[in-house]
């Protein structure tokens, strides 16, 4: 009688030794992303992390998400470069709004079966979102699952955390009519209503390789347009926080204007905020036309070129604009806040 074959881990598909290619791979991008408060980084069970003694009664704020749908689009057009920067803007964003400064952040990389190459490119990604936050790529994890995931897709998740002094917590609290709101531009569609923008691509079947638009003097097709990476705010944002007063931000996420713009208002007062304010990128109005997208849908779905709102006292608001000019940051006066009445909308765009 034959005995059976002995197995091993790369028989059930799982390659232990690409795992140890990937983290020498993304150790030098880990590396490059270092700084005051880490005490271990990749490696370990867990890494440590000191808060920075300049916080005399820290509070920490966290936040995680992924990338959604965009990763299908990454997966159909092979590129895997950037979605690891909207891995972390989608987090690190989040944890801005509160006036934290991100601290550290850790990725989830999940696959059916680990291609090096491809990992280590988003792996890369992640690293320099975390160098455009001024956080730490502290950690991680690997998972490699044969029969979870169809060949050549993959799955992202992370979460980052920071640190705000509690006096200095932003709630939106101290926000009241005659207030001013001031827009920070997106690049595009970020990481939100990809099962939306996917549907438009199925129906209106584009040349996703034609030319599209010209950023910056530079021409771009539907596809660099598309996986435009998200904006990551905090340096500004952060430099703008130290200098005045800031009553309330949103990150322009899954919702809109519409619905991520109410999350910092107190209940007696509605935002009310000009669409003819800033004029709206080319992709945006190439998805409404192709899909033929109701306008208040688009509120709903898309940032629409508004990836992040600032709401400031009107006495504040030129010095804040000329901070945030100064920084690089497009920002703009959109709108305004005003008393709210029963039954009326948090937020209206108009």
């Amino acid at each position: 009688m034959t005995q059976p074959q002995s197995l091993s881990y790369r028989d059930a598909g799982v390659d232990i030794s690409a795992g140890d290619d990937l983290v020498e791979r993304i150790k030098p991008f880990a590396r490059k992303t270092m700084r005051d408060g880490v005490l271990s980084g990749l490696g370990g069970f867990g890494a440590l992390f000191e808060v920075p003694k300049r916080y005399r009664e820290p509070v920490l704020v966290s936040g995680t998400d992924g990338v959604g749908t965009k990763l299908k689009l990454a997966f159909e057009l092979d590129r895997h470069d950037t979605v690891g920067i909207d891995l972390v803007a989608m987090s690190v964003n989040d944890v801005l709004v509160q006036g934290a400064e991100p601290l550290f952040f850790l990725d989830y990389f999940a696959c059916g079966k680990l291609d090096v190459d491809t990992a280590a490119l988003v792996i890369k990604g992640v690293a320099q979102g975390c160098e455009y936050a001024g956080c730490a790529l502290i950690g991680g994890e690997t998972a490699e699952m044969p029969g979870m995931y169809p060949e050549g897709e993959y799955d992202l998740a992370g979460f980052a955390v920071g640190v705000v002094e509690k006096s200095a917590v932003i709630t939106g609290q101290h926000i009241v009519a005659g207030d001013i709101v001031l827009g920070l531009p997106s690049s595009g569609a970020h990481s939100n209503g990809y099962s939306l923008v996917r549907k438009i691509i199925a129906r209106s079947r584009p040349d996703l390789d034609a030319p599209f638009d010209s950023v910056g003097g530079k021409m771009r097709t539907l596809a660099d347009a598309l996986m435009a990476p998200t904006r990551i705010y905090v340096k500004p944002l952060l430099a703008l926080i130290a200098a005045l007063p800031v009553k309330g931000l949103a990150h322009i996420t899954g919702g809109g204007l519409t619905e991520n713009v109410p999350r910092v208002l107190p209940e007696n007062v509605k935002a009310v905020i000009g669409q003819s304010n800033w004029q709206r990128p080319k992709l945006f109005e190439w998805l409404q036309a192709e899909g033929q997208v109701a306008e208040s849908e688009m509120h709903r779905v898309f940032n629409c070129g508004i990836g992040m709102v600032v709401v400031v006292a009107e006495e504040d608001v030129q010095r804040a604009l000329h901070l945030l000019h100064a920084a690089g940051e497009m920002a703009l006066e959109i709108g305004c806040i005003e008393a709210r009445g029963e039954g009326e909308a948090p937020t209206i765009v108009v």
